[in-house]
């Protein structure tokens, strides 16, 4: 099934033992568009601190009561590696938080991870400030491409001739825990208009100037299928929706 992120923010993370927070944001992986970890805030419990679960850890979902569990306990939890949520999470981190939870990690092969959706799209051509990022990172042993969805909600969305507005939300499969589409919020240029734009579609991301680019034209997705949020995304809404766009799609190269 697919979900808002936004409508996930807030459920309650139960270890094994007892519950440990609430979840405060995503990171996600900006070359699969797959969710890689859960931030929990844990209140009083822990001082405040915020931890990171990866979504490999996750068991059952109890959607009725807002819950994931997840299959460790509270006292591993309370001694995993620390990470500071404010910075890129770096690849030694990961590799500390996987090897002290007993995780396979998820680095392996990442443009094969069989989480596309109806139709299969390219690794994301960097833009020049992407390759910037990439470099500092090397030389910081940071991994540039984890990133937090809150941080790049209100990000603005430039079509091929001009902009169409800023991401709102993101939809996730519940399944495999990848993004399938941005909700992009079209308020400033079509009134009360909210379209859903696939990853496959975005030509760029410009992280420094905050501005995803898009391989649509305005006309495309001003007439492009509606997309009511309070509505279950069908499959037959996906595919009047990818058919709509097979005609006007520039293809990335």
């Amino acid at each position: 099934m697919q979900r808002s992120v936004n409508s996930l923010i807030g459920y309650t993370i139960s270890a094994k033992d007892g519950k440990i927070g609430k979840v405060s944001e995503f990171y996600f992986d900006d070359h699969t568009w797959t969710i890689r970890y859960l931030v929990v805030e844990t209140g009083n419990w822990l001082n405040e601190r915020k931890v990171l679960i990866p979504h490999s850890a996750l068991g059952l979902t109890d959607w009725l009561s807002e819950t994931f569990q997840v299959n460790l306990s509270m006292e591993q939890i309370r001694n995993s590696p620390d990470t500071e949520t404010k910075k890129t999470v770096s690849r030694q981190h990961e590799i500390d938080l996987y090897n002290y939870y007993g995780l396979p990690v998820y680095w392996g092969d990442v443009y094969n991870d069989g989480n596309v959706g109806i139709m299969p799209f390219p690794p994301m051509i960097d833009s020049i400030s992407t390759t910037k990022e990439n470099n500092s990172a090397k030389r910081t042993k940071e991994d540039p491409h984890l990133r937090s969805t809150h941080n790049v909600e209100g990000y603005n969305i430039q079509s091929n001739d001009g902009e169409i507005g800023h991401v709102e939300d993101f939809i996730v499969d519940d399944k495999k825990w990848n993004l399938v589409f941005l909700t992009i919020d079209t308020h400033n240029w079509l009134p009360g208009r909210k379209v859903l734009v696939s990853p496959q579609w975005i030509k760029k991301i410009d992280w420094n100037e905050e501005k995803v680019y898009v391989n649509l034209s305005q006309e495309s997705i001003k007439n492009s299928p509606v997309f009511d949020p309070d509505v279950q995304i069908t499959d037959e809404y996906e595919k009047e929706l990818f058919g709509h766009y097979v005609g006007f799609i520039n293809h990335i190269k």
